[in-house]
């Protein structure tokens, strides 16, 4: 049976690429499927909606008609357009056996939390999927009490591509990363520390306080070899003292993609405590998890070398399957057979 992973992308995105859909098409393109990339251009013009017919009747049934009849299908969810979504979900349907979802977000609960309407068209949208992979345990019972009611099951950690770089012995001088957009990061702003926090990533602060600086942007392929710090940090919002406002509440629900960078590299993690992947960083001892930054300090000063190198060990063993795919494949092949399975219950 043919198995495809279908991904839609904003035209003018695709080329520097969301590298996480870029990275589940390498793996699954590994594991023999087709990869079948979308590629839309979409906005508020009237060109844009001229566009949209040319799309909805030419574009989109003519890279779906690759797709074999009664196939296996992986979607890619969500897309930046949720009209052209709908329409591909509607031909996949069609054409497939199974249709099921990666799931990188869920706007419901992110973005669109206070929107009712929003909740029961996603909700309609997701409930399509004969079978979803989610981030996390909170994800999938959010979900579950949300109303979804499809098989699901969890991918953990979202993997990584990168080579593997080979760093010399890293100096133990507690010293942190952190990498993402520095916008939506006002809490960095807050931040001060006797240890050194490099940041990298676009639209820096003015200032920041002690101990923090600014180290410049890098795309993803040149990133890895920027980060050779002890620990790499995961927050969000605009306070020290929690994890607040849209991003930061979703962290209780998703998996962050600078995780995933971080263990890919080796390095051990500093997180929220109530972030959904603490449980997951405690479980393996990966890193640590911290209730307030302003307790960072104490909290990094009490570290020894060997509970540290401990942390590295593990981080590194998690990062190994991070680079290979390993977390994708695993849920590939667990929620087709929990579905295959529940199937045959009710032959």
């Amino acid at each position: 049976m043919k198995k495809y992973i279908v991904s839609i992308y904003d035209d003018s995105e695709y080329n520097a690429g969301p590298k996480a859909k870029k990275d589940v098409e390498d793996i699954l393109v590994e594991d023999n499927f087709e990869k079948i990339s979308l590629k839309f251009k979409l906005n508020n013009s009237l060109r844009s909606k001229i566009l949209k017919i040319k799309y909805k009747y030419i574009d989109i049934p003519l890279s779906l008609s690759k797709i074999e009849k009664n196939s296996i299908v992986f979607l890619q969810y969500p897309a930046y357009s949720s009209f052209i979504l709908k329409i591909i979900i509607k031909k996949l349907k069609e054409k497939s056996k199974k249709l099921f979802y990666i799931v990188h977000d869920v706007e419901s609960l992110r973005l669109f939390r206070d929107k009712p309407e929003y909740h029961h068209e996603e909700r309609s949208l997701l409930n399509m999927a004969d079978g979803l992979i989610v981030h996390n345990q909170e994800m999938r019972k959010w979900l579950i009490k949300d109303g979804i009611t499809v098989p699901m099951v969890d991918i953990k950690v979202f993997d990584y591509l990168n080579d593997k770089i080979d760093r010399q012995s890293t100096s133990f001088d507690k010293s942190i990363c952190f990498a993402g957009n520095l916008s939506k990061s006002s809490f960095l702003e807050e931040v001060e520390t006797k240890y050194e926090l490099d940041l990298y990533g676009m639209y820096p602060a003015k200032e920041y306080k002690n101990g923090v600086k600014y180290k410049g942007a890098y795309p993803p392929s040149e990133l890895g070899k920027q980060l050779t710090q002890n620990f790499g940090l995961i927050w969000d919002g605009d306070s020290v003292e929690e994890c607040n406002g849209i991003y930061g509440e979703y962290i209780q629900y998703n998996n962050p993609h600078k995780f995933s960078l971080y263990l890919s590299l080796g390095i051990p993690v500093i997180i929220w405590e109530k972030a959904a992947l603490a449980k997951f960083v405690k479980k393996n001892n990966v890193g640590i998890t911290i209730a307030n930054l302003k307790d960072l300090d104490r909290i990094l000063d009490n570290i020894t070398y060997e509970e540290y190198k401990e942390m590295k060990k593990n981080s590194e063993e998690i990062g190994n399957s991070v680079r290979q795919g390993k977390f994708t494949k695993t849920a590939v092949e667990e929620i087709i057979r929990k579905v295959d399975n529940l199937g045959d219950i009710t032959k």
